[in-house]
Formats: C-alpha cells, sequence, structure tokens
C-alpha cells in the first residue's frame, strides 16, 4: 500500500499532489505568464517566509493578477502545507515550498495575449525536499559562471524585480553556456555588457572587503541577497550596488552565488579564468559562517551531506 502523499493548496482546496493539475489552457501554459516564489526551510521550519509572501504579492501587484487569499492566509496556509509534508519526511531533510499564479484558464485562445471578460486566477502552492546533491560540487569544486550571447531581458520590456517564470531566454542561456561546460552556472549580460544574475542566483563580488552587486535596475532584489547585505552591515564588510561588468569580476578577490535553496556558495572560475585564488575566500567564509549562526545549521555541511 503507497503511504500518505504531500499535499498541494490549489485553487481554494488541499489535495493530493496526485491530484493536482493544470488545465491545458491556462494561461501559464499558454503565454508562460506567471508569477512565483521559493521559501526553503531550515530544520522544516519556513525561513523569512513574510518577506517571500511579501515579494511575492508585490509582484502579483505588478502583473495586475490579484490573489483570492490574503498575504496573511497565505502565510497561514504555507505554514500548514509545511508541516504536513515535512511529517512524511526523514527529520534531516528540508523543503522549497512554491508558490505560483497564473491569470487563470482560457477558455478560448486564438492567439491573443488576453480575453474579454474577467478570469479567475489559478493559485498553487506545493513543495519539493531540496536535492542538496545537486548543489554540492559547488563547495567541493567551486561554481563556474559563463556568460553566453544571449542578453538579459532588458528592464524596459520586464521589469526584474518581478518574480516570473517567463523564462525562454534562461533556456537558450543554459543550452549555450552547456556547451562550454555542462557544470556551468549561466551569468547573463545586459545590453551594454553589464553582469546581471543567473537564472535561479543573484552573483556577487567581493573587492578589498567591500561585496558588490550588481545594479538593483538589471536584477531581481532576491530575500538571500538582501540577508548577505544584512551579515555584511553585521560583520563590518562594506557593501555597494554598482554596475560590474566581466572585467571586474576577472579582477575581483572573490565572487558568489547568492540563492534560496543553498544561500550562499563560492564562484571560483568565469569563462574559464580563476577568480582570486580559484578557491573560496576568507569573505565567503565569513558570510557562511554568519548566515549558519543565524539559522542554527551548519549549512555547507548539511548540503554536502546530502550528497
Amino acid at each position: 500500500m503507497p503511504g500518505p502523499e504531500p499535499l498541494v493548496y490549489l485553487n481554494g482546496r488541499k489535495v493530493p499532489a496526485s491530484q493536482a493539475h493544470l488545465a491545458i489552457y491556462d494561461a501559464a501554459i499558454i503565454l508562460g505568464a506567471t508569477v512565483t516564489d521559493l521559501t526553503r526551510t531550515f530544520r522544516q521550519q519556513p525561513y523569512r517566509l513574510e518577506d517571500h509572501v511579501a515579494r511575492f504579492y508585490r509582484s502579483c501587484k505588478y502583473a495586475r493578477i490579484q490573489p483570492v487569499e490574503t498575504p496573511e492566509e497565505t502565510v497561514t496556509l504555507a505554514r500548514e502545507l509545511i508541516a504536513h509534508n515535512a511529517s512524511l519526511l526523514a527529520p534531516e531533510r528540508e523543503l522549497a515550498l512554491v508558490q505560483f499564479i497564473s491569470p487563470g484558464e482560457f477558455r478560448v485562445y486564438a492567439g491573443a495575449a488576453g480575453a474579454p471578460g474577467d478570469l479567475t486566477p489559478t493559485y498553487c502552492m506545493h513543495t519539493f525536499p531540496l536535492p542538496f546533491e545537486y548543489w554540492s560540487h559547488y563547495y567541493t569544486e567551486g561554481v563556474h559562471c559563463v556568460t553566453p550571447s544571449i542578453r538579459h531581458v532588458p528592464p524596459q520590456c520586464i521589469d526584474p524585480k518581478i518574480k516570473c517564470r517567463s523564462r525562454m531566454h534562461w533556456w537558450l542561456a543554459d543550452q549555450e553556456a552547456h556547451l562550454v561546460d555542462p557544470k556551468a552556472v549561466t551569468l547573463c549580460l545586459d545590453l551594454d555588457g553589464n553582469v546581471t544574475e543567473t537564472s535561479g542566483s543573484n552573483f556577487l563580488i567581493a573587492k578589498d572587503n567591500v561585496v558588490l552587486s550588481p545594479s538593483q535596475r538589471n536584477i531581481l532584489w532576491g530575500i538571500s541577497l538582501a540577508t548577505v547585505a544584512e551579515l555584511c552591515a553585521e560583520l563590518g564588510l562594506g557593501f555597494e550596488a554598482r554596475e560590474l561588468q566581466v572585467y571586474d569580476v576577472v579582477n575581483a578577490d572573490e565572487a558568489f552565488l547568492s540563492s534560496t535553496p543553498y544561500c550562499l556558495a563560492p564562484v571560483t572560475r568565469i569563462n574559464g579564468v580563476e577568480i582570486g585564488t580559484g578557491k573560496p575566500g576568507p569573505v565567503f567564509a565569513k558570510l557562511i559562517a554568519a548566515w549558519s549562526e543565524k539559522v542554527g545549521m551548519d549549512i555547507v555541511g548539511q548540503i554536502v551531506a546530502g550528497s
């Protein structure tokens, strides 16, 4: 007999994961019109959930998609879903909670990007166990970032502060970068050659004990990036956001990725060129140690042990 299933919250109901389906004519599928966000757990408790939910609702407002649920209701539902689904896992496993919303179902679709009449949004929350084995080599080998010819979508088209799933450019960019290195993390440049972000993380460099982020104009300001800025203030490190080019990355002391699933990871090469010593540096060590202390667990140890 199969065991109990994880639950999915879909359009006002909690259903077993095997029964959660989207219509083939949902705007998420037809248009890729989907706002999303992702939260992770530490010790099976959500980390900065309220911050992620607040960002989700800001993205919804920008996309003109109004969830039925209030932010407070979403937080409560998320905690209930995490508690149930975590109870099906071993105590050392962690969860990612995904929430996404689309404008709803297009009953008739004839190539238009909108439909007459009001749509009922499709709203979903689901979880999956964090696959630490996917990122463990970031810490044993270091991350190699590759900049493809595909450019980041300019803010004149879609403001990058909205977290969405309209990501064909990332798919194409990854295919190109992986021809160079199958393990590479794709780092897109903007139309002027400035560094932006990867498909799943923010990109940072360190120079002379100052952590530098690309300009907010060109990136999604991640919750993890905000955590890095807070940790820098606590540790007496400088933190600035400004335009950066590949030249700056090549000549940096260190570089790293910040992202919800793995928090912080060292970047040791860009386009085949070593950054700094080609190994994780002291700024990364200070930041990840402070982050681990904040969440009460060895973040790198958990990821490497889970591989």
